[in-house]
């Protein structure tokens, strides 16, 4: 797939960071969302530069020429999370419009957030924080929540990736290395599956469900999730949303809040992802045209 490196007269030019080149796990798969965010911005003027966020930890100056930064295709940063702070670090200091800002995306990267979001009263499900998960921690664990079943993650992850869940008596094998949680495993997910609100300059874009395949959790598509839009959000899935980005209070360009309801139909938050979400283009009236639109206001 051919992008055009080079200035167009009557388009304005910015740079959309993707993967390292160097990291064969991605090959084939974010040039086609490359695509879908040029298509996206090609009616509001708007010409896309891509290049590697791993090309620019240390010095800034490759993406001090654009007016605006996205950080959209940033895979596989979840795996080389020094580096990702470095980069965040460098780019601030460089002073570089980008949206969503460095601090956004170096904090955001770690899923402890969630945490002070329910100090600041969001819903989130049960968790419990901790250094690196043992077996002892998960058997406490399903006695401490009463459940059955446990979902461990890494709090810096993507994807699901390294995600497990555990019935009761089961061995915890292929742990996450490093900072973890714990949480009892939301049966939810497989009946009314997960609900996505994507915001775009702080207005409701889109709503779109996702749901997992018959017998897995995980509703990404790599794992066979179904994703549907929905006309409007469901009954206090709007409440929560904005009352997560009003906790967050950040300039931001985009948001994606994830969330699924409890076993009492309350929503819960699951994540507020402001670094790399998929927008589900797809899904979203005329093809992106608000994301195009935000994009455009801040130029």
């Amino acid at each position: 797939m051919f992008f055009r490196l080079r200035y167009t007269p009557g388009m304005t030019q910015i740079a959309i960071l993707t993967p390292d080149p160097a990291d064969p796990s991605y090959d084939g798969q974010w040039q086609g969302v490359l695509q879908r965010l040029a298509e996206a911005l090609a009616p509001a003027g708007i010409e896309v530069a891509p290049s590697a966020w791993t090309a620019h930890v240390e010095d800034a100056s490759g993406l001090t020429g654009y007016l605006l930064v996205l950080p959209l295709i940033v895979w596989g940063y979840h795996r080389d999370h020094d580096r990702w702070m470095q980069a965040c670090a460098t780019w601030a200091e460089a002073g570089l419009t980008m949206l969503n800002p460095p601090s956004v995306l170096g904090w955001n990267s770690d899923k402890s957030y969630l945490g002070r979001l329910a100090d600041k009263g969001i819903a989130i499900p049960d968790t419990i924080w901790i250094d690196s998960p043992t077996q002892a921690d998960v058997d406490a664990a399903f006695d401490r929540f009463g459940t059955d079943q446990l979902v461990v993650k890494p709090r810096v992850s993507g994807g699901a990736w390294k995600t497990l869940r555990l019935s009761r008596g089961d061995a915890l094998t292929d742990a996450p290395q490093g900072p973890a949680m714990i949480q009892p495993y939301l049966p939810t997910i497989e009946t009314e599956g997960e609900t996505s609100l994507l915001f775009f300059g702080g207005k409701l874009s889109h709503v779109v469900n996702k749901r997992p395949a018959p017998g897995e959790f995980r509703v990404q598509v790599q794992y066979g999730g179904g994703y549907t839009a929905l006309p409007e959000p469901p009954a206090g899935a709007l409440a929560l949303a904005e009352a997560t980005l009003a906790a967050i209070d950040e300039d931001l360009l985009y948001a994606r809040i994830d969330m699924a309801p409890d076993a009492d139909g309350g929503w819960l938050l699951m994540e507020a992802e402001m670094i790399e979400p998929d927008f589900y283009l797809g899904s979203a009236p005329e093809g992106g045209r608000n994301f195009a639109e935000a994009v455009r206001a801040r130029l």
